[in-house]
């Protein structure tokens, strides 16, 4: 685990969350920390090169672009899990694929473009040797997504539903070719440089305030999520990721999830399908520093959205954590990863 200061923290919490979209982003924030924007870039880079930051970009709402995605339980046998697993992370929509400790031990998202049949992928996966049963567990309901690590053990926020979700006009959104030109932009690491957004913004053809502008729009209709920086849970000693699932009944699930989204310390949060061998219907993420403390969490939630039934399964084994990489169809080849392997 990497060792960080009091502003390495605070400016890893502000970048989360808070990034400028402005022609010099680490001047603005050097302005906000007090310091100059050469030791800003300086410590990002030391961030970016230890692992820390995983990327800093804009971050999409798949499906808003089209794409059609799920998250997908298996049962694996267990001296067939690692091979199972490395095929499945070789598709390049899968972005994120973990062993979680239950029957169901191999878990990953998989999203593919328009006009694609995600369950074709997956039926492919379920083929695999090993592979014993498959559930499927498309988002019916989101109720909210947005990590945000909290850096800063003296300011932890109270355990309590505070947050109010985020407005968004909602428009019939279908991406153009120009759009996909922007996604393509804009989905890319940003350098640690002056002007970041230059060369995107040459690149198409437009000014840097052009960009924002266009960036602003995405936002407000619910295209972007945000423009903020990923980190790297494990390496700053999130070492317990625990989705706790729910059991609610079907009544309360528009209740229960507006008030599970609204907990600082759930990072995801949605409605997905149930089956009669997996009950849980309302998903929710945690982050944190143990399986003790989030055990606290789950109960301290517990007490208060009033659900008597659920579970928390840690991932166990990371295989695959990226993000996927919208509109670059060129790149996109469903089938081969998994039939060179069959």
């Amino acid at each position: 685990m990497v060792s960080l200061g009091e502003l390495d923290k605070d400016l890893l919490n502000e970048i989360q969350w808070h990034f400028p979209l402005v022609s010099m982003p680490f001047h603005e924030l050097a302005k906000k920390f007090n310091i100059t924007p050469e030791l800003i870039k300086e410590k990002l880079s030391i961030l970016k090169s230890a692992g820390v930051i995983r990327q800093q970009s804009a971050i999409f709402d798949t499906r808003k672009l089209g794409y059609k995605s799920s998250l997908v339980a298996m049962k694996v046998d267990s001296d067939k899990l690692v091979e199972v697993a490395n095929i499945i992370s070789e598709h390049p929509g899968v972005s994120h694929n973990y062993e979680r400790k239950h029957d169901f031990n191999l878990w990953f998202t998989i999203a593919t473009p328009p006009g694609t049949n995600v369950k074709t992928e997956v039926d492919i996966f379920s083929k695999l040797d090993g592979v014993q049963s498959t559930r499927m567990l498309p988002t019916i309901q989101m109720f909210k997504i947005g990590v945000k690590l909290d850096m800063n053990e003296n300011k932890k926020q109270e355990i309590k539903p505070s947050e109010e979700k985020k407005k968004i006009t909602h428009v019939d959104f279908v991406a153009s070719d120009e759009d996909k030109k922007y996604v393509r932009e804009l989905q890319k690491d940003l350098e640690i440089i002056d002007r970041p957004f230059l060369k995107s913004a040459e690149t198409l053809g437009i000014t840097e305030e052009q960009l924002f502008e266009k960036s602003r729009y995405y936002e407000s209709i619910g295209v972007i999520r945000r423009f903020a920086a990923i980190l790297r849970h494990r390496d700053v000693g999130f070492v317990a990721n625990g989705m706790i699932v729910w059991k609610v009944p079907e009544e309360k699930i528009d209740e229960v999830g507006a008030k599970l989204g609204a907990f600082p310390q759930v990072s995801h949060c949605y409605q997905r399908p149930s089956y009669p061998d997996w009950p849980y219907n309302v998903f929710s993420m945690i982050h944190c520093k143990s399986h003790d403390e989030a055990g606290d969490v789950a109960k301290t939630i517990q007490d208060q959205i009033n659900v008597a039934e659920y579970t928390i399964l840690f991932s166990e084994r990371e295989f695959k954590k990226t993000r996927v990489q919208y509109f670059i169809e060129d790149e996109f080849s469903l089938e081969k990863p998994v039939s060179q392997q069959s």
